[in-house]
């Protein structure tokens, strides 16, 4: 049967409004002939009730996060405008095409022209989630540095090669850089 998820008082991120609230209310749903409840939904005083699935909980780790801040990239569908549902049945996702915010108010971030979309929309979708994905790949590489490089005794030249190549990969993201060696920055303007 259905457990509560949230407890009253709870500040919980509604995705499908976009807002923080605060659970005002838990609302069980009971079936007769069933000893607990077989759903429960929310209310958050916004006018209707929500099921956990569209809250989520205060992360207390969200507090000032500096570099980190860029980890709630995501990708969100936008309604294709530009063609009927009908005219891209070959799409991944017909009638919508992604979008990657990088911000938590659902602003800023990468889209592409409707044009470029549907000339290839597979290479798009997996565009969009490598850079939506981006900021999880910098911490990786950030730990596997900091792996190798805590412990340069034991470490094998291969893994010390890895880790000098993340070295430089996060000093170009960083900025405090040039392009890493072997990049080839002309071919990288033209992509």
């Amino acid at each position: 049967m259905a457990k509560a998820a949230f407890h009253r008082n709870q500040k919980v991120w509604v995705e499908t409004v976009g807002t923080w609230a605060v659970v005002e209310k838990i609302v069980p749903v009971w079936a007769k002939g069933f000893d607990e409840p077989v759903r429960i939904t929310y209310d958050l005083g916004l006018g209707r009730e929500f099921l956990a699935h569209e809250l989520r909980a205060e992360d207390k780790s969200d507090e000032p996060l500096a570099e980190a801040e860029d980890g709630h990239w995501r990708i969100l569908r936008a309604r294709n405008k530009w063609q009927n549902e009908e005219d891209c049945g070959h799409h991944p996702f017909p009638g919508t095409f992604p979008v990657v915010v990088t911000d938590r108010q659902d602003w800023g971030g990468w889209r592409v022209p409707g044009s470029e979309y549907d000339r290839d929309p597979s290479k798009i979708e997996t565009q969009a989630r490598l850079i939506a994905a981006a900021p999880k790949l910098m911490a990786l590489v950030r730990d596997l540095n900091a792996a190798v490089f805590d412990d340069q005794d034991h470490a094998t030249p291969d893994m010390m090669k890895l880790a000098k190549q993340a070295a430089a990969l996060l000093g170009y993201i960083s900025g405090e850089v040039k392009a890493p060696a072997g990049e080839d920055t002309a071919a990288a303007a033209a992509a």
